[in-house]
């Protein structure tokens, strides 16, 4: 198989319509087909079930925000609409699914929030089942209350991983039939401002990526759903001083290599991983040949990264050495209007 569909999320404040799709021709190297996928507002975050049979969105609707679920049809790339679930106030910056498309969760940056959400067989979603409100704030002015950035399964999906950018804490939850309960709180340095994380293949570190302090955290992960900070390591060059703002964090299938990214910089920052206790060392900056990349991903061969630059309104493809993990530039002049997140179906 040579060619690959990926879709992308969007804010619809400019141009965009909602979500796109694309296709990806390994062969040629080259992102062509570029086109709307489904109408929606300010579909910023996605995720995709792992039998590619639904795509969940961030969605809103008038003065409301939740998430919507969508059939997919894999082979024509046509999304159908199936029903959302919203609430008043702002939508949620981060949706997530479990392997079993059973549980569908999601974080809000705006309220502070958790929420988890039971499907049906269809792919539709019912109310929220729980809404977890956290509490605290941080040093930095942009931490005065608490901004949910992320909520991912661990590996063993038994506990849900909350990342809060303005409480500098990572938070996991016990899960039960969409049910969560609070299980312990990891503190990372105050004013870090902690937005993504992602774990690697073993299941026994994980790597968060500040978008304040312009750092990856390895972390030890715990059976017991508890995390212990190892390392911080800058995604920064030395003496860069101008405003730079972390955004997405991503790890290479075999574990080997970590990519982070960095609005402000401009780059996608290369880091290998030793295999024996996960620490990283730094290999290279990527220029991400736009402004604003929000965030960028791993294709299904590993062999390419894809990258979106927010405010620049284009995605860029680059080649992947899975030797060195190295990334070189093939195409910057994909234009999407105010792209954020990008998933391709899985493979």
């Amino acid at each position: 198989m040579a060619k690959y569909r990926g879709y992308i999320g969007t804010y619809t404040k400019g141009e965009s319509e909602g979500i796109y799709s694309f296709i990806l021709d390994t062969e040629a190297g080259r992102i062509s087909d570029v086109r709307t996928a489904a109408h929606l507002d300010n579909p910023t975050y996605l995720t995709i079930s792992l039998d590619n049979q639904f795509l969940f969105s961030v969605a809103k609707e008038g003065e409301s925000g939740g998430v919507a679920a969508y059939r997919l049809d894999s082979s024509s790339g046509s999304l159908e609409k199936i029903n959302s679930q919203v609430s008043a106030g702002s939508p949620p910056c981060h949706v997530s699914v479990d392997s079993s498309v059973r549980n569908v969760f999601s974080a809000n940056y705006h309220k502070g929030t958790v929420e988890s959400y039971l499907t049906n067989e269809d792919g539709s979603l019912n109310p929220a089942v729980s809404v977890m409100e956290h509490s605290g704030s941080g040093p930095d002015s942009r931490q005065e209350k608490p901004h949910t950035h992320y909520a991912g399964l661990t590996p063993d999906e038994k506990y849900l991983a909350a990342v809060d950018l303005g409480t500098d804490q990572v938070i996991t939850y016990k899960v039960n039939e969409g049910i969560l309960k609070e299980n312990s709180t990891m503190a990372v340095k105050p004013g870090s401002g902690p937005r993504h994380l992602v774990f690697h293949p073993n299941g026994k570190y994980a790597y968060v990526m500040t978008e304040f302090s312009s750092e990856v955290l390895l972390l030890q992960y715990h059976e017991d759903g508890g995390f212990v900070q190892k390392q911080a390591i800058s995604t920064l060059p030395e003496g860069f001083k101008e405003n730079n703002q972390g955004s997405a964090i991503h790890i290479s299938s075999d574990g080997r290599f970590v990519y982070a990214g960095n609005r402000g910089h401009d780059s996608i920052a290369v880091f290998s991983v030793n295999l024996d206790n996960g620490e990283l060392a730094f290999l290279e900056h990527t220029s991400t040949e736009g402004n604003w990349p929000r965030d960028f991903v791993l294709d299904p061969t590993e062999k390419f990264v894809i990258g979106s630059n927010q405010n620049s309104s284009n995605i860029v493809l680059f080649s992947r050495d899975k030797n060195t993990g190295k990334l070189t530039l093939l195409q910057s002049d994909v234009k999407v209007p105010d792209p954020v997140c990008v998933k391709f179906l899985h493979v």
